[in-house]
């Protein structure tokens, strides 16, 4: 197992990301405890020290299963992560009681990583107002020595995690976002990443293989890998990528099944690290898959001034763009549902003023309508 240098510690350079466990009957909130502890010692045995849990995770049971599965070993030969989870915006004033049952449910006495949990467009706003004292809890916890490395992750746009960062960066030893050759440019990762490393923050990364999407590519895209690296596997080329990004000091999987935690911590055995002409090859293959899918807007405008709603079309059009591209997700509808009502797809009323003007002759009110129904808003 490869290992990174974080502050006076070395963590395994793959981490059991905890929200994708084997489950019974495809419920999620019903985790096969037999195979997830079978995982968890196939993980501790073969050098992987990070585990990764949330409150929301398996609808509240992967927390109990961290506790219940790693307390049979050494508290201090593994690193526990979990996160408070403003996500959902009625946990704001729930800052103390969710941490103390978050101990509990983990059966630690503290979290060795602990992080403000999705920072994005609808709850800024929750997480910087100091009524609900979040931040001056966590950092009396970390005091306390219950939390002893503080950080965040983050789904928001450049400008939300900028905010975050005025407010609270000095004080953040981490930040866990959604990274992978995909998303280079497709999410804007290439210009979160550059923003944090400006903070000299370390980078955690998630969705590195985007919910198990880049494990299995076009046919097209496998060949010019192959040809690239002939005996590289089609999901090492996405921890490939994240080897070569200068700061990413932690990788996070969500493994699912035996099979799939053997073969990634096969990988991160050795550090092969794209070169760059591998890294532009693999993100311009990338760019070429997500724009099959995807409407070709260049953000020009020119339909918002002629829209008499006054929706903002061109972000609704990236939205939609992310939803129909990698079939689905949680991104595009956490975005939409953050925005005011009167500003989201099924407020478009068919005018087709937009498309009179539009350089690229995208059919507006058509794909208004189809995003509506796609994510119910």
């Amino acid at each position: 197992m490869i290992y990174r240098n974080f502050q006076d510690l070395k963590l395994s350079g793959l981490g059991l990301g905890m929200m994708r466990l084997p489950v019974i009957d495809g419920d999620d909130s019903r985790i096969d405890e037999e195979k997830s502890a079978e995982m968890i010692d196939y993980a501790m045995k073969n050098g992987i020290n990070y585990y990764d849990t949330a409150w929301g995770y398996h609808n509240g049971n992967s927390e109990l299963t961290a506790g219940k599965f790693l307390k049979k070993y050494p508290r201090e030969s593994y690193y526990l992560a979990s996160k408070f989870p403003g996500y959902d915006n009625a946990n704001m004033p729930k800052v103390r009681e969710i941490f103390e049952k978050q101990l509990e449910k983990c059966q630690t006495p503290y979290f060795d990583f602990y992080l403000f949990h999705n920072v994005y467009e609808g709850n800024i706003e929750d997480y910087l107002n100091p009524d609900f004292q979040i931040f001056d809890y966590l950092m009396e916890q970390k005091k306390n020595g219950r939390i002893r490395h503080l950080g965040f992750s983050a789904h928001g746009n450049l400008d939300v995690i900028q905010r975050f960062l005025d407010a609270y960066g000095e004080h953040m030893e981490f930040c866990q976002l959604q990274v992978n050759y995909m998303d280079w440019h497709f999410q804007n990762a290439k210009e979160k990443v550059a923003l944090i490393r400006k903070y000299n923050i370390p980078v955690w990364v998630m969705e590195p293989l985007r919910g198990g999407k880049l494990a299995n590519v076009p046919e097209q895209m496998q060949n010019s890998m192959k040809s690239m690296r002939p005996d590289e596997s089609i999901p090492a080329w996405a921890f490939r990528f994240l080897q070569a990004i200068d700061g990413v000091t932690m990788v996070l999987s969500g493994m699912s099944d035996m099979k799939q935690l053997q073969e990634n911590i096969a990988v991160w055995n050795t550090d092969k690290p794209l070169n760059p002409e591998e890294f532009q090859r693999i993100v311009a293959l990338a760019d070429e898959e997500t724009k099959k899918g995807g409407l070709p807007c260049t953000a020009c405008h020119y339909c918002t001034s002629h829209c008499p709603q006054e929706l903002p079309i061109p972000e609704l059009v990236a939205l939609y763009n992310e939803h129909k591209v990698t079939g689905g997700g949680f991104l595009a509808p956490m975005a939409v549902g953050s925005m005011p009502e009167n500003k989201r797809p099924a407020n478009c009323i068919h005018c087709q003023s937009c498309e009179q003007v539009c350089p690229q002759q995208i059919a507006i009110s058509s794909m208004m309508s189809e995003f509506s129904e796609m994510i119910h808003m």
